[in-house]
């Protein structure tokens, strides 16, 4: 079969200031097997019955897990998940498509009795995406090698089968349920490549809670003694587990479950469900419920008989099918199963106390909250001991509120460093991994306990220990973070990710060239979606050191040199205002004229001891040495860059800017001697002395020493004073360094 698909104009859009990015994407490819054969047999009329029949089929079931058709090459449908937005489930939701696709075809009657058998390959990894492009129709929209792995796969894939790279296993690993083929032999790629073929979907697993829980002490409080109110005064409460991704919700509503067991002596009856990633089972979170409170996996004669008890037996009749439906396919229109199990819920809550808890209530449908507004509002009319505990993210509206004095908060905030040391020794010791990794991981996690899990489970997997990559389950959570933005915001994030911790809203608008108005509004709003902090020293850092990579990372190449060449003249003015090697502050222009600034290597350098050589010829006898600029930087590793938005947060014990001082050392031990002294006509200026911390001491400050003053030779001509710009190991962003120009 042959079809012609006309590109799709590329219009300019302002909702994408910054066109294009760099994406972990799924590429599904789907293909005809033995279509040259089919053709040849059917009349013209058939074979183009039989291809609308299969595109239509191929595109519904692409739309309903949230694909984007990316173009159609004769009978192959190419398609991808992630391209735009993602809400890192990206690769299940591929996969799943994949099975739906051939089950579809197979229930679906063509044209002249034809019999379609189709292959699927599905492969993950990074593609430059344009989002404008990124539409149904939208030829050309991602380039990657992942889409020629993707094309391969199904060449490879038996007729009628799904199969998947190893990104894409490890991906839904859980949630798919696989058997593994033989590595096949690609083309151009070496050693052969990992195939899994896709069986169908698993059931949710159990997650396990192996850890302690560390530094939640007051929120498990806050949130019991709220459970305990609305059971002994039978006043029904609504506790909300507010956090971001990786905050340790479902791990505080685990220990909750525990440490609440009973009231005075009345055991608690807990219904636990969470929010799958399933679009086709919407009311899925309900049926949780449903099974938790009947103490049974499936209905059958003794799940009907403790129905029994609840309901007299002429309501049970009319109960028992709608509730089987609503197990058996939770989806929109098991309404009815929806309201018996609200009715099981009350009675149940008349006999004793109950608590529903709903976790990932972000990415519950609206019929879910209509559910429990509805439970809720039932059982404060009765009067009943019964709590509702919800966990989602803090910028989530409540879309139907409840009462305000019912309604409570309860904020996960980031640990404290003393904190976050304990639980990583705890993970490390039950992943037999060495501990003095924790000095290496703690600026990495930033206080969040889901981060320092994922790190410690990616060492435990074979990562390097010498520089932990950002693991890719924590990718894709905090990608979903990012993509939740739109255009500008997401735009916003990436600029700040550029620059130091502590950036103002006018050194945001330089980087991204708007008007300097336009920015506070957009940080305000950050800030209110938990993706921005305030810094102590002032400004504004991104909330955790995984989101500033992910950032970073998404900026093409272009975009990453005209970014950090701003970044550069922001910190030079910055750094000007601040300090004026001659005199009082120095007046910075507002906006820099720009100078040609070579695009910074993607890596840390660190500075040689600079070497001391004897004075100039002209010295009088006895006159000090003059320290020689170093030479130039040495490689220290790949994975810090400074203008790719990889600095660590303030106040992590990772080097980084201090604006409250110039030249303040943040890092690790003393700090380095500074490349030559600063001379000039109203005398010399020592370096500034700082402080250091480092993550593994118990939090004291050491001063790094100061470098010695040396003055020139009397009589000698007063070099004059320049800024350059230099590559510090205190500094993980562009910094100004007053150096004397060479004699």
């Amino acid at each position: 079969m042959s079809t012609f698909v006309a590109a799709a104009p590329r219009v300019p859009s302002p909702r994408w200031p910054v066109p294009e990015e760099r994406r972990t994407v799924t590429v599904l490819f789907a293909d005809i097997v033995g279509s040259t054969a089919l053709v040849d047999r059917l009349d013209p009329e058939d074979v183009r019955a039989v291809q609308r029949a299969y595109f239509d089929t191929v595109a519904g079931v692409l739309r309903r897990w949230h694909g984007v058709v990316e173009k159609y090459i004769g009978d192959a449908v190419m398609a991808l998940f992630g391209a735009r937005e993602s809400d890192g489930f990206d690769a299940y939701r591929a996969v799943r498509a994949g099975l739906e696709i051939q089950r579809e075809l197979d229930r679906r009657p063509l044209p002249g009795g034809a019999t379609l058998r189709v292959r699927v390959g599905v492969a993950t990894g990074e593609a430059v995406v344009d989002l404008g492009a990124a539409r149904d129709g939208g030829h050309g929209a991602a380039s990657g090698a992942v889409i020629t792995t993707a094309a391969r796969l199904q060449e490879y894939a038996p007729p009628g089968a799904v199969v998947c790279c190893a990104a894409t296993h490890r991906a839904t690993a859980g949630t798919v349920t696989y058997r593994r083929l033989t590595p096949v032999t690609v083309a151009g790629r070496v050693p052969p490549v990992g195939v899994w073929h896709a069986v169908g979907p698993a059931g949710p697993a159990a997650v396990r809670h192996d850890a302690p829980l560390v530094g939640r002490r007051r929120e498990l409080a806050g949130a019991r003694d709220r459970i305990l109110r609305a059971v002994r005064d039978r006043s029904p409460r609504w506790v909300s587990v507010v956090g971001p991704a990786g905050s340790g919700r479902s791990r505080l509503l685990h220990d909750l479950v525990r440490s609440l067991d009973a009231v005075d002596g009345t055991p608690v009856r807990w219904c636990v469900a969470s929010c799958p990633p399933y679009p086709d089972e919407p009311l899925a979170p309900v049926a949780q419920l449903l099974r938790a409170l009947a103490g049974s996996g499936a209905p059958g004669a003794g799940w009907a008989g403790t129905l029994a008890g609840l309901l007299p037996p002429a309501r049970l009749a009319t109960a028992l099918p709608a509730l089987e439906r609503l197990l058996d396919v939770p989806d929109g229109q098991a309404t009815a199963g929806a309201a018996w199990c609200q009715e099981l819920l009350l009675r149940v809550a008349a006999r004793g106390p109950v608590v529903v808890a709903v976790d990932d209530l972000d990415r519950a449908a609206p019929a879910v909250d209509r559910f429990l507004h509805s439970l809720f509002v039932a059982a404060a009319a009765r009067g009943l001991p019964l709590a509702v505990v919800t966990l989602h993210r803090p910028d989530r509206a409540d879309v139907l509120p409840v009462a305000a004095q019912r309604h409570h908060r309860v904020p996960l905030r980031p640990l404290t460093p003393v904190q976050t040391g304990r639980l990583l020794r705890h993970l490390l010791i039950r992943a037999e991994q060495p501990l003095r990794l924790v000095t290496r991981l703690l600026p990495l996690v930033g206080g969040h306990p889901g981060h320092a899990a994922a790190y410690v489970g990616a060492l435990a997997d074979g990562d390097d220990r010498t520089l932990p990559p950002l693991p890719e389950a924590l990718r894709r959570a905090v990608g979903a973070e990012l993509d939740r933005l739109d255009g500008p915001h997401r735009a916003v994030l990436m600029a700040a990710a550029v620059l130091p911790p502590g950036f103002t809203a006018d050194e945001v608008a330089r980087v991204l060239d708007w008007p300097a108005e336009r920015l506070p509004p957009a940080l305000a709003a950050l800030v209110a979606a938990g993706l921005l902090v305030p810094h102590p020293a002032g400004g504004h850092a991104l909330a955790s050191p995984a989101l500033r990579r992910v950032a970073a990372d998404r900026l093409p190449r272009r975009f990453r040199a005209t970014f950090g060449q701003r970044a550069v003249d922001v910190v030079l003015s910055h750094r000007l205002r601040r300090l004026d090697p001659v005199g009082g502050p120095a007046a910075a222009p507002a906006r820099p004229a720009r100078r040609h600034v070579p695009p910074v290597h993607p890596v840390a350098a660190v500075p040689a001891p600079a070497a001391v050589v004897p004075g100039p010829r002209d010295a009088p006898p006895g006159a000090p040495a003059v320290r020689q600029a170093a030479p130039p930087p040495r490689v220290r590793s790949l994975d810090a860059m400074p203008f790719n938005g990889r600095y660590p947060a303030a106040g992590s014990g990772t080097p980084g800017i201090d604006r409250s001082a110039p030249g303040r050392w943040h890092g690790a031990g003393p700090a380095p001697e500074p490349p030559g002294p600063i001379a000039a006509g109203r005398g010399t200026h020592p370096p500034a002395r700082g402080t250091g911390r480092d993550p593994a001491s118990s939090g004291t400050a050491r001063d790094a020493p100061a470098g010695d003053a040396v003055r020139a030779p009397t009589g000698a001509a007063q070099p004059p004073v320049r800024p350059t710009v230099a590559l510090d190991p205190s500094d993980t962003g562009p910094a100004v360094e007053p150096a004397a120009a060479a004699a």
